[in-house]
């Protein structure tokens, strides 16, 4: 599998949390929110951090390198949390189990239909008003039309660490039809350019209703 190659590299696991993620805590705080889903922990820098933080927490990840990664993390620093090996399009957890629910830089790597059955899933296993953070790749990056096209706005890459992976790149009018089962709250794009590279996120705060 890819995402087992990928994983062992270096700079996919890092181990100090998303800027955005401290911020989402300290929302999920003062809502008292204590059951917290990682969809697409990967090496498993936020199922760490979450846990420290006191929420019950639970990553589920396709990658096995990924989730030995994250064991291992947890193992070092004696928390336990809860892993599954899974497609996050087909969440093995009941109904209305999670309080709150990240994904970032994983919910992406999909068709637009895939992202769909992941919103769906994300959506059926979210208690009601439970907060979710999630990113997309924006049309404005570097990445965005780059690589095998697949479907609109949907192209497998060619060259570097994420070869042979599909990123779906969304405009702000898409977001809103892929988020139409929840309440959006925040929105906000993200960019920097690095090396001539220019990266370019949507960062979106939302509820289930």
């Amino acid at each position: 599998m890819k995402w087992n190659q990928i994983l062992r590299r270096q700079e996919y696991s890092l181990e100090d949390p998303d800027t955005t993620v401290i911020q989402f805590i300290k929302f999920l705080k003062k809502r008292r929110v204590k059951r917290v889903l990682d969809l697409g922990c990967g090496a498993g820098r936020h199922v760490v951090y979450l846990t420290k933080q006191g929420f019950e927490t639970y990553g589920i990840d396709i990658s096995e390198t990924g989730l030995r990664k994250t064991k291992r993390r947890l193992r070092k620093e004696k928390l336990n949390a809860t892993l599954i090996q899974c497609d996050m399009k087909t969440l093995p957890c009941v109904s209305h189990y999670f309080d709150a629910v990240i994904g970032l830089f994983t919910i992406y790597h999909n068709t637009k239909q895939g992202i769909k059955n992941a919103m769906a899933e994300t959506h059926r296993t979210l208690r009601k008003g439970g907060p979710m953070l999630l990113n997309f790749q924006s049309k404005r990056s570097s990445k965005h039309g780059k690589g095998t096209r697949i479907e609109e706005d949907t192209f497998i890459q060619e060259d570097g660490p994420e070869r042979g992976i599909i990123h779906h790149f969304v405009d702000e009018a898409e977001l809103y039809e892929l988020l139409r089962s929840f309440r959006i709250l925040k929105i906000q794009l993200e960019e920097q350019e690095i090396e001539g590279y220019f990266q370019s996120r949507w960062i979106v705060l939302a509820t289930k209703e």
